[in-house]
């Protein structure tokens, strides 16, 4: 049996990371992967020239993503992403701070009535754009060399934390609903719906209205957000890491410190660092085998609890290949737009009618012809994130010719739904004309007639690809009684941890910013512990 001082589950960003760290660490490591190539939801695919990016849209620093590379030696060629919203027919860039009173005047323009309510909206974005500048305002210490860096610690590291300090508290007091701030600001159903439909369910209003901040802070990796992970990927192959693709781990007895992945092939570890659904962890180890019987219990209560919690939100994305220039898009926005066709908004219908539509269908058929008319409804109104990646980097796409991705929030259970009652094709099939209809009809005149090719992924897609519990992106359901996660800031270095001393897990988070950024994070953070 081949033993390893390290055993890394999943080769997402989280897993690559915990590779690399743990291999600097001179650890004997060996990184199993369910797909057959690296990368997770941060991959960037070539089909017939058009490349598309399957996860990211673009990658958020937060003082950690360039940091990281820096420490590892990894040269990255990216440029700013530069984000733009759109309401109806009028859209505006975001360039800086001072973008801000564009946003004002936009809303203003389609809730006149409502001016003072907006400019209270402003303040509060405002204030929290201050607290994200301490934040996330440095390079993140865990990637620089306190031992030698003095420059850093006395002129940036010492002054920065009491900042920080006083910010983290302020953070943890706006930790309520975005939608009960929203109710206390305005009673203007549509333009709450402007600013809150952006959002999950339930996002801490901290995490929301942050949002300025995260679009300024937006880079795109030359090549796709992918290459991202590609070039990390490479780099722990050259460390000596053992990358096993399509060998998804299955088993885990943690009395012995084996694991056996889906062809029976036993491994033993030191350590092992679980980087996939925190769910999948639980389901896959084998309590038999510990001989503490409290630990047996702790580890069961756990595995009870995670299955009685949701994921996160989920999204659907269409990817069209698109025989128009890139000039015709970049007239209209930047290569990063986020669209709301209707200043209407969706009101109720994604939270109150959505949850009645599940609940209270009384046969497959009565569910399939309301979920239509639902879809149609929710499509029309919702908010839409459009990525064009030729307008970031021209190689993105043939000459003349455009790539456009476009998402939206999509709840998994009507997935699911679609899937059980056998019309999984065509729910996607209406999805994709319906979204297509919106877009011609609105900012994009004539896209319809211009498509040369088109396929889409659904919250369904992104469970078979990672098995993320439902589907999720960023981890746990906010709309939950209890996020079953750490997911405070100061408390990140403990995020990692398991019941199980020798098993560890990264990239499990619900937080600002729960994706890439905590992802990397928590990945060094296990493979230093696990180097202990």
């Amino acid at each position: 049996m081949m033993k390893y001082d390290v055993i890394i589950a999943g080769g997402g960003a989280a897993g690559l990371t915990a590779a690399a760290y743990s291999a600097r660490k001179g650890l004997s490591t060996a990184l199993f992967e369910k797909q057959e190539s690296l990368g997770g939801l941060v991959q960037s695919v070539d089909l017939d020239g058009f490349i598309f990016d399957m996860g990211l849209r673009a990658i958020e620093d937060s003082g950690i993503i360039l940091p990281l590379l820096s420490e590892l030696g990894i040269h990255m060629e990216y440029v700013k992403s530069t984000v733009s919203i759109g309401i109806e027919d009028r859209i505006i860039s975001i360039q800086s701070k001072e973008s801000l009173e564009n946003y004002r005047n936009l809303l203003e323009s389609f809730y006149p009535e409502h001016s003072g309510d907006i400019r209270n909206i402003m303040k509060v974005i405002h204030r929290i754009m201050k607290d994200m500048d301490v934040l996330y305002g440095i390079e993140n210490p865990l990637f620089k060399d306190l031992a030698h860096d003095y420059r850093y610690i006395f002129r940036i590291l010492l002054p920065w934390i009491g900042k920080f300090l006083l910010t983290i508290g302020k953070i943890n007091r706006m930790q309520e609903p975005v939608e009960q701030l929203l109710d206390r600001l305005t009673d203007n159903s549509s333009l709450k719906c402007m600013i809150g439909q952006h959002f999950f369910r339930k996002t801490p209003t901290f995490f929301a209205m942050s949002y300025f901040s995260v679009y300024l802070d937006y880079m795109y990796p030359k090549g796709g957000t992918g290459s991202l992970t590609k070039l990390l990927a490479e780099y722990v192959l050259s460390q000596g890491v053992s990358v096993k693709t399509c060998q998804p781990i299955v088993n885990i007895d943690p009395g012995n410190r084996k694991v056996t992945n889906a062809a029976g092939e036993t491994f033993g570890y030191g350590k092992l660092i679980w980087c996939c659904d925190q769910n999948l962890l639980y389901k896959s180890v084998n309590t038999k085998s510990l001989s503490n019987e409290a630990l047996r219990t702790s580890v069961d209560r756990r595995r009870r609890m995670l299955e009685q919690n949701r994921g996160g939100d989920s999204v659907f994305s269409l990817f069209l290949s698109v025989d128009k220039p890139p000039q015709y898009f970049s007239d209209i926005s930047d290569g990063h737009f986020f669209y709301t066709p209707s200043s209407r908004g969706l009101g109720d219908l994604h939270t109150v009618q959505l949850q009645d539509l599940l609940a209270h269908c009384n046969s497959s058929n009565d569910l399939r012809h309301r979920t239509k008319t639902f879809l149609k409804e929710y499509l029309a109104y919702t908010t839409y994130e459009v990525s064009i990646p030729v307008l970031k980097d021209p190689c993105m796409a043939p000459k003349g010719k455009t790539g456009v991705i476009i998402s939206c929030l999509m709840e998994y259970e009507l997935c699911r739904k679609a899937a059980d009652d056998n019309w999984y094709e065509e729910f996607k099939q209406i999805c994709c004309d319906e979204m297509i209809a919106v877009f011609s009809r609105s900012i994009y005149p004539g896209l319809k007639e211009k498509i040369i090719n088109r396929f889409c992924t659904t919250p369904r897609s992104i469970e078979t690809l990672t098995e993320n519990t439902q589907g999720a992106i960023t981890g746990w359901s906010f709309d939950t009684h209890q996020i079953p996660v750490v997911h405070e800031m100061q408390k990140v270095s403990k995020s990692v941890l398991t019941p199980i001393d020798h098993i560890l897990q990264a990239g499990q988070w619900s937080y600002s910013p729960s994706g890439l950024p905590i992802a990397v994070l928590t990945g060094k953070l296990a493979a230093l512990r696990a180097a202990r």
